[in-house]
């Protein structure tokens, strides 16, 4: 028997829902409602091993047939309630469903593990209701995009899907360039512990920042694969399970990977995405996959955090005007180019018919004396130096980072003052410089230590002097990854996030080295301990060379547009 809240909340719901989603068609200009909508709530929906997950479904009130859309959540029914309304009053029938371990749905919560076994599950139950007439759509941002990916070759032909600022593979996501992404993974514990057990306190949390403020006290706490009570008040199991199976282990991230499930089968899908998506480079991936399998996915990149209220709202106009065209035959819902990017710099809009959207040709700045970037090697050689302390460890401002407050581009200035931070910049620019794609960094560097973070960062320096933060990357060094020349010297070589960005005429390139960002990574406490234990903490003297012998370089992706 139901409580009586639940009870009041079932009869309260829909009309929330109802008067929330006229706020939301108003504030993302979506075309009009067309129908009522009709919600039956907490159907439950076997499982293959038995256990139910809870699913609720918004039908438009009209006597005719209805495509059906699935949107399946670790982030509770509630706050996608208003999304499915949505959907529902433009004439698809929408399944909301919570993954296993959620919202009152059955069974333990394992992220990246159980979605294609419970999404397979789904599908088959959706398929033997009277009400489905065979056409089908998936959508969903971030985990919800992952979910879609893990059954992508089950859907049935005639199938879109619209999976949006995610990927099939987290395993550069949560450990790039062998760094661990700690702000993604402890935040997203505190949000999905928080949505699941105390809904509006934690919506208040992520609006304040206060989930950004515990995130960084936490992060300071020795050892991280503890971090989970001081976060959420209790062990997560896959919490300490990550730390001790994920790191360094292929066969982990294997069980976890869908991307062999987009070739040439796949449904079409529309991707959506900001530059300071955390997900970007992955989610590029996924789309530049499906192109080569002889797709024509559409691509939009706005300059959108991966919480960004911008990015939530062309997620939703991307879908209704994609689901409209694919399972209502409206193809005049698409625009005309598949791909439509924002350059910041110049602010505009730019759309086209591929991505890049032109070739791009390199154009080589490189490090030299007196934290200047030049376009030939400087003469004589020379070396630039810091020491990182792990105990008072460089902090991260802004960026591609999980973050509900401060994430983006941002004011530079204080973080470019301290002392374990490098800055080199260029001369004033004569004319504009649009690049598109991954500028590309070489550093020729020395540790005192074997363990030890590079962390990178293009700026744009305006006529004012504001270093506004443009794409970056870290790496990380351990013994047998790179191999010291006769002077102890490593060549390091990557590629920063991808960025769509005009350098105005008269506004100068920087290029920021530094040895952490915390607590976007995980400090580099210069040890040989595993992360999740590491206690211990040695500063590591650094240096970075340039000049002919050592030409340390950003490779800028100059496109002509």
């Amino acid at each position: 028997m139901k409580k009586p809240l639940d009870r009041l909340t079932d009869e309260l719901f829909p009309l929330g829902a109802g008067i929330a989603s006229q706020f939301v068609h108003q504030m993302y200009s979506l075309p009009p409602a067309r129908f009522g909508v009709r919600t039956q709530r907490n159907i439950e929906v076997p499982a293959a091993d038995g256990i139910a997950l809870l699913t609720d479904i918004y039908t438009p009130k009209d006597k005719g047939g209805h495509p059906t859309l699935v949107m399946r959540t670790p982030y509770g029914r509630f706050g996608f309630g208003v999304v499915a309304q949505i959907y529902a009053e433009h004439g698809f029938r929408t399944v909301l469903q919570a993954c296993r371990g959620t919202d009152g749905s059955g069974g333990e919560f394992n992220p990246l593990v159980n979605e294609r076994e419970d999404g397979l599950a789904t599908l088959e139950w959706i398929k033997q209701q009277d009400w489905f007439d065979g056409r089908l759509g998936t959508t969903g941002p971030s985990y919800l995009g992952y979910a879609q990916w893990a059954i992508c070759d089950a859907l049935p032909q005639g199938a879109a899907i619209s999976a949006k600022s995610t990927s099939s593979d987290f395993q550069s996501i949560v450990f790039p360039n062998d760094a661990f992404s700690l702000q993604l993974w402890l935040s997203w514990l505190q949000t999905v512990d928080g949505l699941d057990s105390e809904l509006f306190g934690m919506t208040l949390r992520m609006a304040t920042g206060d989930v950004e403020r515990r995130t960084k006290s936490i992060a300071m706490q020795l050892p991280l694969a503890e971090a989970d009570v001081a976060a959420i008040g209790k062990v997560s199991p896959f919490w300490r399970q990550w730390f001790e199976q994920a790191i360094d282990n292929p066969p982990f991230w294997d069980a976890r990977r869908h991307t062999q499930r987009l070739d040439e089968n796949t449904p079409p899908n529309c991707f959506v995405t900001g530059w300071y998506d955390l997900m970007l480079d992955e989610h590029l991936a996924d789309y530049q996959r499906l192109v080569a399998a002889g797709h024509t996915p559409h691509l939009t990149i706005g300059r959108w955090t991966h919480t960004d209220n911008e990015l939530q709202g062309a997620c939703l106009s991307q879908t209704l005007s994609w689901m409209s065209a694919h399972l209502l035959g409206q193809k005049h819902a698409l625009r005309k180019k598949p791909v439509r990017i924002y350059i910041s710099g110049s602010e505009k809009w730019l759309e086209s018919d591929t991505f890049p959207p032109a070739p791009t040709s390199p154009e080589t700045f490189f490090l030299r004396e007196a934290d200047f970037l030049g376009l030939e090697p400087g003469t004589p050689p020379g070396s630039t130096s810091y020491r990182y302390d792990p105990a008072d460890p460089t902090p991260n401002i802004g960026g591609a980072i999980f973050a509900f407050v401060g994430a983006g581009a941002r004011d530079n200035e204080k973080l470019e003052a301290r002392a374990d931070v490098r800055t080199f910049t260029c001369a004033p620019l004569h004319q504009d410089l649009v690049i598109i794609g991954n500028a590309r960094i070489v550093l020729y560097v020395r540790s005192s230590l074997e363990h030890t973070d590079f962390f990178v960062r293009l700026c744009d320096v305006d006529l004012h002097g504001v270093s506004t933060n443009i794409s970056d990357a870290i790496m990380r060094m351990k013994p047998g990854k790179f191999s010291p020349d006769a002077k102890g010297v490593c060549r390091l070589e990557f590629p920063l996030h991808a960025c769509a960005h005009t350098f105005l005429k008269g506004h100068r390139i920087r290029l920021q080295v530094s040895s952490g960002a915390h607590p976007r990574f995980a400090r580099n406490l210069g040890t040989d301990e595993p992360i999740g234990t590491a206690t211990k903490m040695v500063a590591a003297d650094q240096e970075i060379f340039h000049g002919k012998e050592y030409p340390s370089a950003v490779s800028l992706p100059v496109c002509k547009i």
